[in-house]
Formats: C-alpha cells, structure tokens, sequence
C-alpha cells in the first residue's frame, strides 16, 4: 500500500499560515493601525498570481492559502480596530486618537449592523 502525504502537508502548511496570520494582524493593527491594509492587498493578489504559475501542487497551496489569508486578513485588520476600542485587546498609547467611537450597535462586520434584543422591538411599538 503507497501513502499520499500531499494532502496531510497541504493541510499543515494551510494551519501554520493562518496561524501566523492572526497574530500579524493583531501586531500591524498595534503599532501601524489600518493604514497600511494595502500591503495585504499588493502581497495577497501576489501570492494569488504566482499559485497559477508554479507546478508544484504543495507550494502553489501554499502560495494560493497565504494570498487567500492575507486578503481576509484585510477585513480582519478592520475588525481588529474595533476590537481594541471595545477593549477586547491592548490599545497602543500612541495612537489613542485614531480610535474614534463605535456606535454600541455596531458590529464587528463594517456592513453588518447587530439585531435588536426581541425585548427591545416591544418598546417601538
């Protein structure tokens, strides 16, 4: 019988990129906030491009889970801003003033907005 390691490595190389994305956006967020959410943008659409390029089945996984990751990691980079003004992570003391207020209704999604509790939708009527 002939084992096929491919999708085992596949696998393990996918986990170990989005584990070392979480905490590149926590750190990008610390100390440079959202300005440079393009660098994710420019290297993702890269690593997007060069997938269909290689032959190699591993890397061009590889290439093509880490520009994926680091294109929600955009999205993430956002959400992270607002998980640090509703306290959920350390707020980088230089950069106070950029936190403006959340609306306490908002999400973390920039689209989406939180349901109203049903308690609440007594009181309109």
């Amino acid at each position: 019988m002939e084992l096929h390691f491919t999708g085992i490595i596949i696998a393990i190389v996918t986990f170990l990129i989005i584990g070392m994305c979480h905490p590149l956006v926590i750190k990008m967020e610390y100390y440079s906030g959202t300005k440079y959410w393009w660098t994710f943008l420019i290297i993702g659409l890269l690593c997007i491009c060069c997938a269909f390029l290689v032959k190699d089945v591993i890397l061009s996984s590889a290439l093509g889970v880490l520009g994926a990751s680091l294109l929600w990691g955009i999205g993430e980079l956002f959400s992270q801003k607002k998980r640090v003004k509703k306290g959920w992570f350390p707020m980088n003391p230089k950069r106070v003033h950029e936190y403006a207020d959340i609306d306490k209704d908002e999400s973390l999604c920039p689209v989406h907005k939180e349901p109203k509790h049903p308690a609440q939708y007594v009181n309109e009527e």
